[in-house]
Order: structure tokens, then sequence, then C-alpha cells
């Protein structure tokens, strides 16, 4: 069951709903409800930094016999410049503790805590690529991308795409666009009757296949046109996907995509495809908590165009952008 500490009399208890707030059952003061992995885990870190630390004390109190020895030998035998994670010469895999470092310091350095999940920048597999063609040709495949979601959430198993009104050329494009998912396992099946001009496809039940229709993909299409800018601008960078964050006085929030280029501020994309309206409020609170101007705290959707982002943009202290826009928006601010 989900857990709460009450920071001003240091009670803890269980509450049956996580991500809520709650009075304390000793002093009635407001508390955040955690889930209970979360809050261990946290615990855990907490621990194991202050483990090292004292580790640390013990050892400065070894080394000062042996300090003109080191001294010697750091004389005779420099330490080389450790190359940068991902410097355009030497890109890395972006799925590392090391990687992730730049972002989870400048975090730190504002007393905000980071939770990582690594593998949400892992680009080996091809929920990357199929992510930049949906988000490329999203004005053809949008359609297409809104059904399997709705098919996923009415838990059907599969779904006909009728192109009896498509000209030919989009026919190919939605056909092939098809077959590759089909092939990268994005879908179960995948079979076109081409006398009928009818699509059959069948879902895939796998979470992760589930997740990315239903919005991952525009993270991922975010993520991968903010790499493509810094990396044309041969810039060293950290970035991140979905990062919970927890700040001082406990609040949490996540990330959508977040990268911080070597001498720069960082740059946060929030990714909509659905309703965001009621959100705008809390983007404006978490733009300023985390100290990003607003042309760098920047609200992607689908679901606007670009004369509605240029009106949104100027009623509220933040960065609307289209997805067709994005990538010129980027550009600008790299």
């Amino acid at each position: 069951m989900p857990v709460y500490r009450c920071n001003q009399c240091g009670h803890v208890s269980e509450s049956p709903v996580a991500g809520t707030q709650v009075a304390c059952a000793a002093c009635q003061a407001p508390c955040t409800v955690y889930d209970t992995a979360f809050y261990i885990s946290k615990l855990i870190e907490r621990y194991a930094a202050a483990v090292r630390e004292i580790k640390a004390l013990k050892a400065e109190n070894t080394t000062s016999s042996t300090a003109e020895a080191a001294s010697s030998s750091a004389i005779a035998n420099p330490p080389k410049t450790p190359e940068p994670v991902n410097s355009p010469e030497s890109p890395a895999n972006l799925a590392t503790a090391e990687q992730h470092a730049g972002i989870e310091q400048w975090l730190k350095a504002r007393q905000i805590e980071a939770q990582f999940d690594h593998s949400n920048v892992d680009t080996s597999g091809y929920f990357d690529e199929a992510a930049q063609q949906l988000g490329r040709g999203y004005d053809l495949f949008g359609e297409l991308i809104q059904r399997v979601a709705y098919a996923y959430r009415k838990s059907h198993t599969g779904l006909n795409l009728d192109l009896t009104h498509s000209d030919q050329k989009d026919i190919q494009a939605l056909t092939a666009l098809c077959r590759q998912l089909y092939t990268h396992t994005l879908f179960a099946r995948y079979h076109y009757q081409k006398a009928e001009k009818v699509v059959r496809l069948s879902l895939q039940p796998a979470p992760k296949v589930r997740q990315f229709f239903e919005g991952a993909w525009l993270e991922w299409y975010a993520l991968l046109e903010l790499l493509e800018v810094l990396q044309q601008r041969q810039l060293v960078f950290s970035c991140a996907r979905g990062v919970k964050v927890l700040f001082p006085n406990e609040d949490v929030h996540e990330l959508d995509v977040v990268a911080l280029p070597h001498g720069q501020a960082p740059i946060c994309i929030e990714c909509k495809s659905g309703e965001f309206r009621r959100d705008i409020d809390k983007y404006q609170r978490l733009r300023k908590r985390l100290g990003i101007e607003r042309s760098r705290f920047v609200i992607c959707s689908t679901d606007i165009t670009d004369e509605q982002a240029s009106s949104l943009s100027a009623m509220y202290d933040l960065t609307f952008v289209s997805i067709a826009s994005l990538p010129r928006h980027l550009a600008s601010i790299v």
C-alpha cells in the first residue's frame, strides 16, 4: 500500500492512493502519498549516498601518508582527459547512467532529485525509427495512430483501414508504413487486400508497443528531432526521457523529454497527443520552479495548428508548437 511521511512530526503511515495529499494522522499537516516501491528506492538512494560519504571521509584519513608518492606519480603519468559522453565524433550509447549524469547534476544543484529509466533513450530498437516516420508524416499517418490507440483503449485485437477514397500515392505510403511496422513487430499481423483497398492489422499485445501507440511515439519523435539538431550543431549534451523529478517539498512531476547541451540551459519538451488545456497552469508553475526560460520549455501538441501555437504562446508563459513546427523551433533555440 502507498505510504507517506510527515515532514512536520515524522509520522509514517499508509494511505490507499499514491500521488495524492492527505492530512497527517498525528498532527494533521498536509503530506504527499508515494508509491511504496518509489519511496523505498529513494530511501535506499539516500542511505547509499550517506554510506559513500562515510567511506570517503575514512579514505581521507588513510591517504595523507601517501600523498607525496601519489603526487609524484601523477606528475610522471598525467591522467587523460575524459572524452565527452555524447561528442559528435564519438557518439555513445545513450542508455547509460554516465550519459544521464549531466541532467542529474543540474537538477541536484537545484535540490531536485531525479529518477531515470535509462532504457527510455535506448535507440537500438525500432521505436525511435518508427516514431520519426510517424511524426514527419503525421498529416498522412495521424489517423492511423489515432485509430490504433483507440483500438487499444477499447481492448480490440485489430482494425481495418479502408483506403478506397485515398489516392494512389497515399495508399503506397500507408501500406509501406504498415508493412514496415509489421516487419519491426509493432503489428502482430498485416495483410493488404489490394482489390478492395483494405489494410487488415492485428494489434501487438506487448505493453511497450501499446504504450508507444498511446503516446510514447510522440516523446520518441521529439527526442529524435532534438538530438538531430544537437548533433548538427556539433554539441556535447546529456539527454533523458520520462524523468521523474522530486522537489524539496516532495512534489513529484515527470518530464517527457529533456536535453542539456554543454554550456547552455536545459531544453524541456512536454508531449501531448491528447487533451492538454487543463494542464497549462501546472506546466507554467513547473517551468518557473525549474528556472527554465519560456522558449526552452516547449509544449508539443498534435492537436494544434501553427497559428494556434503562436496564439497560445502569446497568452501563456510557455512555448507551444505543432508537431510540424517543433523542428524549426528547436533549431532556433539551440
